[in-house]
Formats: structure tokens, C-alpha cells, sequence
């Protein structure tokens, strides 16, 4: 039976680096990577927390209560109220809703989006009425959503989901929070920008942005530009996107910054987030969790759902696959360490031709051009893919910069060069990407799920559960990798293929 004093002691410090790092989960689960909540020392967390934290009111009878030691879900909900919502009196929207499920039995951190978009029944006067789930939180904020939300997992088959907590939290700490924590090395899957000028056209303004492809360091407006980005792409990606934020986020918070400023970033969680969470016992509940599920990987869940004119809707088929995925999620399978390609037969004298199902040959003029005029301002070779997805193209966005070549800084300030190729495959927001650099020791290449030899390359291989996120490998004097769509619609197949088929310029193979 575990007990928690109403005046815990301080925790010895090994421990409390693996809360810390497991912490990050929630930090930045928290709308789309936002906040920092309970990473301090036992003594100082609790009463600061609860000082200057507001309390979600109402909620109580539509969460469920959890044991100690048994595993949580937690509702992760992201509003949007802009100042000129508040001038008209305009109810705050629901912008982001994220599910996160930490149990340590598992092996995994499972995290699911659920598009704001998404076509749901709800009881009106005149009775029921079809709108987005996004629309619950107009109608009785936190509450409502939290109610809504187990309505829909439970939907398909009647059996209960049950929500442990809820976490509601303005996007107006994003930036702070970002900027106090060091910013983020993410990996932009393309060029991101508006201006609000031609070719955008739409009766209302976006937000404007400008990201430009690669590996890179992003602040706080960049990084809230990044995940809120959507009226070029859907609503699904845009979750992907939030997604893959959060995933490199994760693993890049330092220990030494979190207690450096933790009076700073208490404050900003304080200030702009609410949340059921209000004893000592339940803080230390999600501590303990957390300590226990610290070494496991974030798991994405994929949101399995059709994007029509108005709605994202979704099959009870497909509700039911996304629902037991995210009860329980797997680590990435796959041996952690050598694994061995495939042998493919080839006829005596000639060398195989044989390609990943779904790959075509690229047009190689214009992908070597492209590498030539990439190459004359790298040190370093530059390598193009002689394979590309059916469908695909070199895609040149906003501007002929793709390649785009540009400085990388380390984390000690130290400038590298690098270069990345924008494929667009098909489907809505789906690029993939070619990525060069002479940073050896980037922070995305740390932590292979496993490595695989092909012919004389020895790839490093990163997977996000069954499906490859990354294919990297190593020169003497430069790392190359290729990067999946954020929907992960490159099959492991398609992604190893597309590797082994980068090509040097001026060499056949």
C-alpha cells in the first residue's frame, strides 16, 4: 500500500532526475508542448502548484478516480482566445485536444490526437444535432469536453473510457514557456508561410509564418507558428505535426535549466494553465507514474479518420482500432540492435533492379542538378535520392530553395553546415525529406531503435511503434537521413529503399 505524507521528503537527486525527464511528457503534452508542471523538488512543488494554479470546477463528477499505482489518462486541452474574441464576447474555442495514457506496463507513453474537426451528436432543444467535437468547449469548456470525449471512445462498443485528469491551458504561455526552456532542435518537414497576401486567399486572416525546411532550432513564436500551422494541410496533419513537436521536444529538456528556472516557469504554468489536479496525494500519484514510465518512448496513436468539405469523421471500425491502440500501446518492435537486409536474388552479371513496391525511378537530371548547385556551397558530398515515391516531386514550395542549404548551429553555438531536399508525396500535407549535415552527433540521431546493414552503409533505423520516423547513416565527415511524412505514410519498406538509394553526384550508385 503505497502512502503519501501531507509533508513528503526530499527525494535523493538520482530519483528526481527521472522525474523530471519523465515530466516532460506532461510539460509538453500539455496544448502541444506549452507547460512545466511539477518538475521540482517534492517540499517546493506542491504548495507553489497548488498556490498558483487555477482549479477546473465542475469536472469532478465526469472524471474517473484511479488507484495508486494503476495507469491514467490524462485530457490535454489547448484553448484559443484571441483578443478580438474577447471584444465580441466570443467563447473560447478548443484548439487542441490531446490524450495521453501513461502506463508504465506497457512500455510506452501512448499520446492521441483527436481532430477539432471531428463530427460528433450532441443534445440539444430540439434534440440531436451533428457539430464539431471542438464545439464542447463553447458549450460547457473542460467539462463538456471531458464528457464528450468519453462519449466517443466508448461509443462503438459500450465500454467505459475513463479520464483521470484534465489539463486546460491558454496557447499564450506557448512562446514563454519555449523560450525559458532553451528552444527545440525539430525537424521541419517542409516550408511553412504566409503573409496573408496572395496566393493565400481566405475571408479571414491566418496566422503568418515563415519556416523554411531542415533540422533546426526553434524558439517560442516559431515553435507556436509550427504546431498551430493547418490551412494548407487538414486537421490530421496538423495533430501529426503537434505530435512530432512534441516527440523531439521531449528528449532535448535539460535538467540543469529546469531547476535554474523553475520559480519562472512555475508561474507561467500557474498562470496559464487549470486543472483538476489540486492534493498533495494526486500530485504525487502522477509523480510516482510518471518516475515509473520515465524510460518509456512517446507512442503516437494515429487518429484513422476521412476528411470531408466540413467534418473529419471516422469509422466504428477504425474508432474501435484507435481506441485499443491507445489502451495499449507498444514500444517500437524491431530488434534493438544489427538486424540484416534482405537477401534479393540477382542473376549472375547483373544487379538487381528490384525497388520497394510503391517507388519509381526520379528523374535524375533534375535531381542531380539540384545536388550540383546544393553541393558547390556544402564541404561537405551531397547525396540524392535515384528513388522517389510514386507520385512524388521535388517540391520547390514558396520559393526555388530545394535543395536549401543554410547554417546549423550545435548545442554549444559551434556552426555546421547543412541541406535538405523537400519531396511532396501524395495526399494532402504528406512531404518527406532528405536531410545532409556535418553535425555528427545531432540530437535526432542519438537513439537508433535498431541498425540494419545495406550493402557497405550501416543504416540507423528510428521507429515510432511499428512504422520508421527516420533512416539515417554515417560518413567520415557527415550524416544523412531520411525523413518520413508526418503521417508516417511511407511504408519501412519505402523508407529503407529510398536510403540505400541516395546517390552521390558524379557517381552511378
Amino acid at each position: 500500500m503505497s502512502v503519501y505524507p501531507e509533508d513528503p521528503p526530499r527525494l535523493a537527486w538520482g530519483m528526481w532526475k527521472r522525474f523530471l525527464a519523465a515530466m516532460v511528457t506532461i510539460v509538453f503534452l500539455t496544448a502541444a508542448g506549452s507547460a512545466t508542471a511539477v518538475l521540482l523538488e517534492v517540499d517546493d512543488t506542491l504548495n507553489a502548484f497548488l498556490d498558483d494554479n487555477q482549479a477546473i470546477t465542475g469536472v469532478e463528477e465526469v472524471l474517473d478516480d484511479v488507484d495508486a499505482g494503476d495507469p491514467q489518462t490524462i485530457l490535454v486541452l489547448g484553448s484559443d482566445r484571441r483578443f478580438a474574441d474577447r471584444k465580441a464576447k466570443i467563447a473560447p474555442r478548443s484548439d487542441t485536444i490531446i490524450l495521453v495514457r501513461l502506463d508504465p506496463s506497457k512500455g510506452a507513453t501512448a499520446i492521441l490526437s483527436i481532430p477539432r474537426d471531428l463530427k460528433v451528436e450532441y443534445q440539444g432543444p430540439q434534440g440531436l444535432y451533428s457539430d464539431k467535437i471542438n464545439a464542447a468547449y463553447s458549450i460547457g469548456g473542460p467539462r463538456a469536453t471531458v464528457r464528450k470525449v468519453k462519449e466517443l471512445m466508448q461509443s462503438v462498443d459500450g465500454e467505459p473510457f475513463a479520464i483521470n485528469h484534465v489539463v486546460n491551458i491558454n496557447f499564450g504561455a506557448f512562446t514563454r514557456a519555449v523560450k525559458a526552456l532553451g528552444c527545440f532542435y525539430v525537424d521541419v518537414d517542409r516550408r511553412y508561410y504566409n503573409d496573408n497576401q496572395p496566393p493565400v486567399k481566405s475571408p479571414t486572416n491566418y496566422a503568418t509564418i515563415d519556416l523554411k525546411p531542415g533540422y533546426q532550432k526553434l524558439c517560442g513564436q516559431d515553435s507556436l507558428d509550427f504546431v498551430r500551422f493547418r490551412h494548407l494541410d487538414t486537421d490530421i496533419v496538423r495533430g501529426a505535426r503537434q505530435q512530432h513537436y512534441l516527440s523531439q521536444a521531449k528528449d532535448q529538456v535539460g535538467i540543469d535549466k529546469l531547476f535554474g528556472d523553475r520559480k519562472q516557469l512555475l508561474k507561467l504554468f500557474g498562470r496559464y494553465t487549470d486543472t483538476d489536479i489540486r492534493s498533495n496525494a494526486a500530485i504525487l500519484r502522477l509523480l510516482k507514474l510518471t518516475y515509473e514510465a520515465s524510460r518509456d518512448p512517446l507512442r503516437r496513436v494515429k487518429f484513422r479518420a476521412e476528411l470531408g468539405t466540413e467534418f473529419v469523421t471516422i469509422t466504428d471500425e477504425n474508432l474501435r482500432r484507435v481506441r485499443d491502440e491507445f489502451l495499449n500501446a507498444q514500444a517500437s518492435t524491431g530488434a534493438k540492435g544489427p538486424t540484416k537486409a534482405r537477401a534479393t536474388k540477382r542473376r549472375k552479371g547483373r544487379r538487381s533492379s528490384s525497388r520497394a513496391p510503391g517507388l519509381v525511378v526520379a528523374d535524375r537530371k533534375q535531381a542531380e542538378d539540384k545536388a550540383i548547385i546544393a553541393g558547390a556551397k556544402l564541404p561537405f558530398p551531397v547525396y540524392y535520392p535515384k528513388d522517389i515515391i510514386r507520385g512524388g516531386r521535388f517540391w520547390d514550395g514558396f520559393s526555388s530553395d530545394n535543395p536549401r542549404t543554410y547554417d546549423l548551429f550545435d548545442l554549444e553555438g559551434r556552426k555546421h553546415r547543412a541541406y535538405r531536399m523537400v519531396i511532396e508525396a501524395p495526399g494532402i500535407g504528406e512531404y518527406y525529406g532528405v536531410q545532409g549535415t556535418d553535425w555528427t552527433e545531432a540530437p535526432i540521431i542519438a537513439k537508433p531503435s535498431s541498425t540494419m546493414k545495406a550493402g557497405n552503409r550501416k543504416l540507423l533505423l528510428f521507429k515510432d511503434g511499428s512504422r520508421l520516423r527516420l533512416v539515417a547513416w554515417k560518413t567520415d565527415n557527415a550524416v544523412y537521413w531520411v525523413s518520413n511524412t508526418l503521417l508516417r505514410s511511407l511504408t519501412n519498406r519505402q523508407m529503407i529503399g529510398i536510403a540505400r538509394s541516395l546517390t552521390r553526384v558524379g557517381r552511378g550508385g
